[in-house]
Parts: structure tokens; sequence; C-alpha cells
């Protein structure tokens, strides 16, 4: 029997619309860290451009599944970021201000009715300022991205130790 935990922490959006890229520069920095700090060989990094199908594929049979990835309100407060959790019947608890994409929804309905929800699906949707196309996040996505890697990372604490106590992430 298998007792490791895996973990599956997807950016998920586009590096070729501005901020859509902020899940995908998460992930480059979790990456960047783990070369002076390793993480186990049960978490896997990976990037996504919006197939829900392809969501499910990289989240199904993890114990946690973090999705960080862009949101755009209207009005807007670039760069502010908003935390959910799913719970195993793919429901999420109202979380003010946090709209739902429909790759995201989508993935979590198919989860749902395949039995492939992970145990537990947290995501963090970053409101963004500039979708436009091109590379390169705007200055304030930019600035959000280590702070959101170091949240991502107490996610990976929390699951790995479920007696830890891991504060919050700063707002």
């Amino acid at each position: 029997m298998d007792l490791r935990t895996r973990i599956a922490l997807i950016g998920l959006g586009s590096d070729s619309r501005r901020d859509d890229g902020v899940g995908w520069a998460v992930v480059d920095a979790v990456r960047e860290r783990a070369v002076e700090r390793p993480l186990p060989p049960e978490v896997d990094l990976a990037t996504c451009d919006g197939d829900s199908a392809r969501l499910v594929g990289l989240w199904h049979d993890a114990d946690l599944a973090v999705v960080v990835t862009s949101t755009h309100a209207y009005p807007g407060e670039p760069g502010r970021v908003v935390r959910g959790e799913f719970r195993a019947d793919g429901t999420a608890p109202a979380v003010r201000g946090e709209p739902h994409s429909r790759v995201l929804s989508e993935a979590v309905e198919l989860s749902r009715l395949l039995g492939r929800l992970p145990g537990r699906l947290v995501v963090y949707a970053v409101q963004g300022a500039d979708s436009s196309l091109g590379a390169g996040l705007s200055p304030t996505l930019a600035a959000v991205v280590e702070p959101l890697a170091g949240c991502v990372e107490r996610e990976f604490v929390r699951e790995w130790a479920q007696e830890a106590v891991v504060g919050p992430c700063p707002p």
C-alpha cells in the first residue's frame, strides 16, 4: 500500500495573454524555489491552457490539487488573491468576489461525475488587469508571484503534516 501523499500544482491559463499567465508564473516560481529546497517526488508541477479534460487528468488521484489561475472582475482589484476550496462532492463554499472560470467549473463537474476529484482541491484566483496578447505579467501581478508561491508551499506543508500549525497566507 502506498502511503505517500500525491500533490498536484497546476497553473491554469496562458503565458501569451499577459496576466492570464500568473498561474504558470507561480508554477515556475515553485520550481525555481525547489532548486534550494527540493520537493518530494510526489509533487507534480504542471500547466494547463484551459482544456477541462486535461485539467481533470492532471489532478485525478491527487490527495491535494492546488490550481492557480487569473480572474477578471469588474470593477476589479488587480492583484487581489482569493482562495477557495472545493469539497469532496465538488461544491465550493461561497467565497465573496470569486468568479469561477468556465474551464474550472467544467473540470470540477466532470471530475465529480467521473469520481476523479482530488481529496482536496484548493484554488487561488488572482484578479488580473491585462489579458491582452503578449508575454509578461503586469507589474501588479508580477509582485504577487513570489508571495503566492509561498502560500502554495504552505498548502503542501498543511497536507503533509495535518497536525502542523501553518499560518494563513497574507491577503
